[in-house]
Order: structure tokens, then C-alpha cells, then sequence
């Protein structure tokens, strides 16, 4: 199992960041489409940027293994919408250039006001139908140019549940869709006390073999019921740590059991690339010992 980082941990030029990356030791990236001084957006450049981005990580033969284009993608204003909608589709055009076949998202919020905050419609039929038949359409632009969608579950979005999972990938049958594994994103009031019975229904259900990427951060009960950021020159998909009942820290600073996900999660993908994230900088070394020696004590 291939232990990564996302790049966006990293608030540097290309180089840099490719140089600390490699220092710490990983062996594969999640890609964030924008550094200091280069960012990747269409236009005229945009062949060449991504060429560019791509040969820089395979001359430092530190594979890319996702690209990361995380949006609301049920956001209620139509246009905001169809431009989260856009970036993703972008990510999936170039994901091939980029030297992967994976980009991924979450299912997003009805909610206007946070991408992390759930709304009525998140959980009827209506908001159900709305958002799948986003991510359907998105499925077969990526089966069009050669790439993965990856959605990722998050609690709080439509696509929020092991059941709500389970449906999507039974509903939208595509080779140009996965899922991104990450078991704390399941976790809430209701079964945070509960962590290693919703860890092995997770992996009993049918989602796991849809996986093509894992994460690798924590989950625990918070002190607070506010939304929860680290003050970090990252986006706020980097910087967010939770919101009510739960906190989301760096892996190995929570209450999940992973030596429980690892060991399922290894024996359904053994070689997947497993992506640290929920951190600043300066945690980095402790967070990748820790996840070195859980995957030593499960053999993984």
C-alpha cells in the first residue's frame, strides 16, 4: 500500500513542493490543481501546464494518483453550480495527461452557505434524483475521455450514508465511476460511539468494491458544535476539521480503529494508494510515522 500526501499540504512553487514531498519520504500524490506559481485552468496554456505539472512528478518518480476537485456540486445557484460542474469536468479532460485516470469530489450540499453544512433537501427523494443526475453526467464525460470519477461520502452531503453509497454506485453502473474511501467521513452523532461496528459495515457493504483511492485522516467527538478550521494557507477543502458532534484531525490524533480499517480495507485493495490529509505542515512527519507503523502492524 502506497502512502501519499495531498500537494495542497504544501503552499509552494511546483518544485518546492515536489522537493518536500519527496523529502518526507511519500511514494504518490493526490494532486491540488494549483500552486504559487502555477495554477490549472483551461485556456490556451492548459495542455502544456498539465504537461508540465506531469513531467515534473514523474522526473521525481513520485507518482500522481488522484486529482483533487473538490466542489459543491448540488450548490442551490445555478451558475456557481455549473462552474463547480466545469472545474470537475476540466480535471477529468486532462486526468490522463496528468498520469492518472482518477479525479475526485464530493456529492456537495443544497446548502448556499457552506459546502459543509447539510440542508432538508440533502435527504428526499427530490435532492436525490438532482444529484445523481449530476454525478451520472459526470461518470460518462469521464468514461468519454478515459477517467474516474471518484466520489467521496461525506456525511453531510446527499450522498451522505453507507445506504445513500451503496445506491449511487448500484444506480450509476459506469466504468467512468469509483468511489474514494474514507470511513470518517460515515461517522456523526449517531455512531461516532460506535466506530469499529460502522467500519466493518462499510466494508461489509457493497461500496467497497468500488473503491479506487483511500484517505487517511482521523475522526473523534469535538468539544465544540461550530464549524472547525486550522488557520493554514491552504483552501478550505484543507483547512476544515468538522462541524457539530465531530472533529476530523490528522491521522493517528482521533479515535478511529486503524488497524480495523487498514486490515479491511487491505484485504479488498492491496494496493491502493492511501492519501494522509486533515493536517498542517509542521504534523506531517509524526502523521506519516504513524500511518507507516499501522501499515506494518497489519501488514499491509
Amino acid at each position: 500500500m502506497s502512502v501519499g500526501i495531498f500537494t495542497g499540504y504544501f503552499p509552494y512553487g511546483l518544485d518546492e513542493t515536489i522537493r518536500r514531498i519527496k523529502q518526507h519520504g511519500f511514494t504518490n500524490v493526490q494532486l491540488d490543481t494549483a500552486f504559487k506559481d502555477l495554477v490549472l485552468r483551461p485556456g490556451p496554456k492548459a495542455v502544456d501546464d498539465c504537461r508540465r505539472v506531469a513531467d515534473a512528478f514523474r522526473d521525481a518518480d513520485l507518482p500522481i494518483s488522484c486529482i483533487a476537485a473538490y466542489k459543491n456540486l448540488t450548490h442551490p445557484e445555478p451558475a456557481t453550480r455549473q462552474a463547480y460542474i466545469d472545474h470537475v469536468k476540466f480535471a477529468l479532460k486532462h486526468a490522463r495527461l496528468l498520469g492518472t485516470p482518477y479525479v475526485a469530489s464530493e456529492a456537495g450540499t443544497f446548502n448556499a452557505d457552506s459546502d459543509y453544512i447539510p440542508d432538508p433537501k440533502n435527504q428526499t427523494e427530490a435532492g436525490y434524483l438532482e444529484c445523481r443526475a449530476i454525478l451520472a453526467e459526470l461518470a460518462r464525460y469521464a468514461e468519454d475521455h478515459g477517467a474516474v470519477f471518484l466520489l467521496e461520502t461525506y456525511v453531510n452531503n446527499v450522498v451522505g450514508t453507507i445506504e445513500r453509497t451503496n445506491r449511487i454506485v448500484e444506480e450509476i453502473d459506469s466504468p467512468g465511476f469509483g468511489l474514494m474511501m474514507d470511513p470518517t467521513n460515515y461517522f456523526e452523532d449517531h455512531n461516532i460511539d460506535r466506530i469499529d461496528e460502522t467500519l466493518n459495515r462499510i466494508f461489509d457493504a457493497p461500496l467497497a468494491a468500488h473503491v479506487r483511492c483511500a484517505h487517511a485522516k482521523d475522526v473523534k467527538r469535538a468539544a465544540d458544535a461550530g464549524e472547525k478550521y486550522a488557520e493554514m494557507d491552504a483552501s478550505s477543502a484543507h483547512s476544515f476539521r468538522g462541524i457539530g458532534a465531530i472533529e476530523m484531525p490528522g491521522p493517528g490524533l482521533g479515535d478511529l480503529n486503524y488497524a480495523l480499517y487498514l486490515k479491511r480495507l487491505s484485504e479488498r485493495h492491496p494496493n491502493i494508494p492511501l492519501i494522509i490529509e486533515h493536517l498542517e505542515e509542521a504534523d506531517v512527519p509524526r502523521a506519516k510515522r504513524f500511518v507507516d507503523e499501522q501499515l506494518k502492524r497489519v501488514a499491509a
